[in-house]
């Protein structure tokens, strides 16, 4: 940033995370080596978390370790972005109370008190200016350490500001809405002038973003992290049915007739034949089920001889007198049955398998069975264990995205897109692998060489030849293979395969659906999650963007942590400017921008009364 004739920048001194990893990748992204491995929790945070004692080599941080971290100056500008998995709206309310979590939360004083204690205590001062970002829920879960924040900085001399609608979308112009609490303090003896807000910029479209990126699935020129996800195929199905810019709660409209192939066994199937009637066909396939021939009868001879006892399998109807009850325990040697008709009557051989009884009506019988051999199931309105909205979100190629988080899953993160590129572009050339009438006047020569550009092609009548034996020959799976020649190609050989092998719901790849918009409804890759948070496509070394020493999953919550690189270089302009304002001893300007950190409001003299 320029300013009164010189040129400020923001020199990195150092990074800390306990996560070595996280660390490895910070170097790689900035290409320094700055980073710092040091684990901020006290021992009995420690203990809290882990559930266990630290290992014999672990000790405390101290405020002379932050000191030396620092490179034994004090930092002009602070910014600590502390855990935010206690404070998340995404971890269940009781969770967040629990002492694992509420001791994760303390990292959020902790740091602040480190740096400002190693600071004053070994430089004799403090940051300029310090900055806190976190999930906007820590005004609601976390509001006890924010008092606490407050307190300390207004103690050392900051004004301080606190917002929870900071959207680094709007901030850095991105292709995502992303809002975040964030803490603005203002060290008033170094820094008497305001410092503004950073000027909103209108917010991308994911297509803006991912569009001039490789295809999804060139890890040659993404990288690694380009890798299409192996989902289920039935995760793909759901992708596919759930229409642009919609989440899982579309998949209850789908209309599902259209779609689902039912097996419709021919008539007579599972047919019990009449004792009193003329039998039908017998037909070769044996089995129950497996003909439209006769298989069942109704046979009325039940073999029991006439000294028979007579309350064998005796029914009793519930509107009667009961017979004699005996010693008998069965119904085959006399115990007595009954006709109860508080059980509903329902056709079908098991009624109650996988039934859903309404919360507003009778139960029916309970049974000793598990659920899927007629266990009860209860349409439950008082249950609230709704999925996120964003579960299984397909995001519209038009829009921004909604913000990148650590959720590594489509089912719990609208991590997938409504992709267009798959389909005509409106700006491709027209004359791209356009087939001309021989009969028809030519459309204009171009000096393109290639069909897909444009070149012409003709449907040529005069040619009187026929394709070879084996043209586009589909080969059967249970039969041994054509020869294989040197033109291994379907247009010029038997290299196709009539494939069995369909998905079954849990098998595992990545399928291109087209949906009823037609696009490809995907999931969005980590390279490509990566972009959306304004990484850079290359790091320093010249490599695609990409994240080492990770699994994919890690990767994704490595990238949803982090601040926009963007929206980090707008908030380092209006700090710089605030820093060169200062240094020129100019105290006060006219601006149209937002006033972010201004001194404390004075209360106004009260209007004299006459």
């Amino acid at each position: 940033m320029e300013y009164g004739g010189k040129v400020y920048r923001i020199k990195l001194l150092c990074s800390v995370d306990n996560d070595p990893v996280a660390c490895l990748n910070h170097d790689n992204i900035t290409g320094t080596k700055t980073s710092r491995v040091m684990d901020l929790f006290t021992r009995e945070q420690y203990i809290a978390w882990h559930g266990h004692e630290p290992p014999p080599e672990w000790r405390e941080v101290t405020a002379w370790d932050m000191w030396v971290a620092f490179g034994y100056q004090i930092p002009f500008f602070l910014f600590t972005s502390p855990p935010c998995k206690g404070l998340s709206g995404l971890l269940p309310e009781k969770s967040a109370k629990t002492i694992k979590y509420l001791s994760l939360n303390q990292l959020t004083v902790r740091g602040i008190d480190l740096s400002l204690e190693a600071c004053l205590l070994y430089g004799g001062g403090v940051p300029a200016i310090l900055q806190l970002e976190n999930v906007p829920r820590i005004r609601s879960r976390g509001k006890s350490l924010l008092k606490q924040i407050e307190k300390t900085l207004k103690k050392y001399g900051y004004a301080v500001s606190m917002r929870a609608d900071h959207n680094l979308g709007e901030v850095g112009g991105l292709g995502q809405n992303r809002v975040r609490f964030l803490i603005m303090a203002r060290h008033e003896a170094q820094i008497p002038n305001f410092i503004f807000y950073p000027e909103k910029k209108p917010l991308k479209t994911i297509g803006d973003v991912i569009g001039p990126l490789p295809m999804p699935g060139d890890i040659e020129a993404g990288g690694p992290l380009h890798r299409l996800p192996n989902l289920q195929w039935k995760t793909w199905v759901r992708l596919g049915l759930i229409k642009a810019g919609g989440d899982w709660r579309d998949l209850q409209d789908v209309p599902f007739e259209q779609y689902r192939i039912v097996h419709q066994p021919r008539g007579g199937a599972w047919a019990v034949e009449n004792y009193e009637e003329p039998s039908r066909t017998v037909t070769g396939g044996a089995g129950v089920g497996r003909s439209n021939g006769a298989a069942a009868i109704s046979d009325p001879r039940v073999n029991l001889k006439e000294g028979t006892h007579g309350t064998i399998y005796r029914v009793c109807r519930d509107d009667q007198v009961g017979p004699t009850v005996t010693g008998a325990n069965g119904p085959n040697n006399g115990a007595m049955s009954i006709s109860d008709p508080r059980l509903t009557d329902r056709a079908g051989r098991h009624p109650g398998v996988y039934q859903i009884v309404r919360m507003d009506e009778t139960s029916p019988c309970i049974t000793g069975t598990r659920f899927g051999s007629g266990a009860l199931a209860v349409a439950d309105p008082r249950v609230k264990t709704k999925l996120m909205p964003d579960s299984y979100g397909v995001q519209e190629w038009e829009e921004s995205a909604k913000a990148v988080r650590g959720a590594n899953r489509i089912m719990n993160s609208p991590a997938s897109i409504s992709d267009p590129r798959l389909s005509d572009l409106k700006n491709r050339y027209t004359d791209k692998y356009r087939m001309q009438d021989m009969e028809e006047p030519s459309a204009t020569i171009t000096s393109v060489t290639d069909v897909q550009s444009g070149a012409p092609l003709v449907a040529d009548a005069r040619l009187g030849c026929k394709p070879r034996a084996g043209s586009y020959g589909v080969q059967d799976w249970n039969e041994p293979g054509k020869t294989v020649t040197g033109s291994g190609d379907v247009h010029s050989g038997s290299a196709a395969l009539a494939d069995p092998r369909i998905p079954a719901d849990t098998d595992r790849g990545s399928w291109i659906l087209i949906a009823e918009d037609g696009t490809w409804h995907r999931p969005m890759t980590t390279y490509e999650l990566a972009m959306l948070q304004s990484f850079p496509r290359y790091l320093p070394d010249g490599r695609p963007f990409q994240l080492e020493g990770c699994s994919d999953a890690k990767a994704r919550e490595y990238i949803g942590n982090a601040v926009p690189r963007d929206a980090a270089r707008e908030n380092g302009n209006v700090i710089l400017l605030a820093a060169a304002q200062a240094e020129a001893n100019e105290t006060f300007s006219m601006s149209w921008d937002t006033v972010w950190v201004a001194p404390e409001d004075i209360d106004q003299m009260p209007a004299m009364v006459h």
